[in-house]
């Protein structure tokens, strides 16, 4: 259920940046652990009837228009994902009740829902607006993935054991469907993604993504397509789609290795950019798109690793603790940010594009603004 005690600190807003650009971002605190996964959710409010004045005020966020409210969800290592105002960085609520690290938490597109995955072995499925565990679906070992299909009727899970797993909420009881990632060897599944209502993107440790048509009774037919990133970059920590409102072009920006590489998927998946960058994606970190295709945020681990073990890159001792944005055309580097006391592990653009989200190993969501 959910917890009724906030966190002890309440965010304020932020002084303005000073002359040099030197961004103060608001703090999110309450996790006490690495951060693992952050995810916008926008919806749409329905006017309240009774409200006889003609002001357009809604609550939450209005900066992203009339009528729409933008949530922002943390899952932490800490087993307590947490439900915040995307725009305040306001604390809601807290999901109560996994056993072990939650690595995912996804809201649903009606935001009526929420899907924790975490390495107690299972999923959960809560009810987002009282806190409530609805399901609990187990897994056979750490789960570090979900997402949820854009009808809302379907859950897609993945982790260590290399089976994408497609659960259907509206018959919870069912068996899930299984899709094996390799039969060659056991391919662990870092993140998981629907491009459509019949379509998952799993990306695998293996560097490869695997496009799975779920409603494809015949199991030759339903690998789909992959891409690969290629070369010795190891696991896919990050994995985002977004669709341009711009152009309408669909991207999918994934960091592995020392790379952040953006695929067209509506042009068939091909490759667009590929730029190596500052830091690495071994253990952490990610990337995100913004919403205008023309930049991008980065944050990870020191690339080269620790130098007592030896790393051949030379860089100041310990680990990364900047966010980074990119140009996406040039891949140069525009602004870096500090403020977090430990490695970035995750970040995400807020959908209307105005301000980004980062968390770290310190255990603090840090909201920056696009412009300021």
């Amino acid at each position: 259920t959910m917890a009724a005690v906030a966190p002890a600190v309440t965010p304020s807003e932020p002084p303005p940046s000073s002359a040099t650009g030197r961004q103060i971002p608001i703090v999110c605190p309450g996790h006490t652990r690495p951060l693992a996964e952050l995810q916008f959710c926008t919806i749409r409010e329905d006017r309240d009837q009774n409200n006889n004045d003609d002001t357009n005020n809604t609550t939450g966020d209005t900066s992203s228009g009339c009528g729409t409210r933008t949530f922002l969800v943390s899952a932490c290592h800490d087993k307590m994902p947490m439900l915040r105002d995307a725009s305040t960085g306001d604390w809601i609520g807290t999901f109560s009740g996994h056993k072990g690290a939650v690595w995912s938490c996804r809201l649903d597109p009606a935001a009526l829902l929420a899907g924790t995955a975490s390495g107690d072995f299972s999923v959960q499925v809560w009810d987002a607006i009282t806190g409530n565990s609805l399901y609990s679906f187990p897994h056979k070992h750490v789960v570090k993935t979900l997402d949820w299909s854009q009808d809302s009727r379907r859950l897609a899970t993945g982790g260590h054991e290399g089976i994408l797993r497609v659960f259907d909420i509206t018959q919870p009881e069912k068996e899930p469907l299984m899709f094996v990632q390799s039969t060659k060897e056991k391919v662990s599944i870092s993140k998981c993604n629907w491009i459509d209502n019949s379509t998952v993107l799993a990306a695998g440790e293996d560097g490869t993504i695997r496009f799975w048509n779920v409603d494809e009774t015949d199991p030759s037919k339903q690998l789909a397509q992959t891409l690969s990133v290629g070369g010795d970059a190891g696991g896919i920590r990050d994995m985002e789609i977004l669709t341009l409102p711009s152009s309408g072009r669909t991207i999918l920006t994934v960091a592995a290795g020392q790379n952040v590489t953006f695929f067209d998927l509506s042009a068939g998946g091909k490759m667009i950019h590929s730029y190596k960058m500052p830091i690495h994606f071994g253990q952490e970190g990610g990337a995100s798109l913004h919403p205008g295709g023309k930049k991008f945020i980065a944050g990870g681990g020191r690339r080269g690793g620790s130098m007592a073990l030896g790393a051949v890159e030379g860089g100041e001792l310990g680990s990364d603790l900047k966010v980074y944005v990119f140009d996406f055309e040039t891949g140069k580097e525009l602004e870096c940010h500090k403020g977090h006391h430990g490695p970035v592990r995750c970040l995400r653009y807020h959908p209307d594009g105005r301000s980004y989200a980062t968390g770290s190993e310190d255990g603090t969501i840090r909201l920056w603004k696009t412009d300021p």
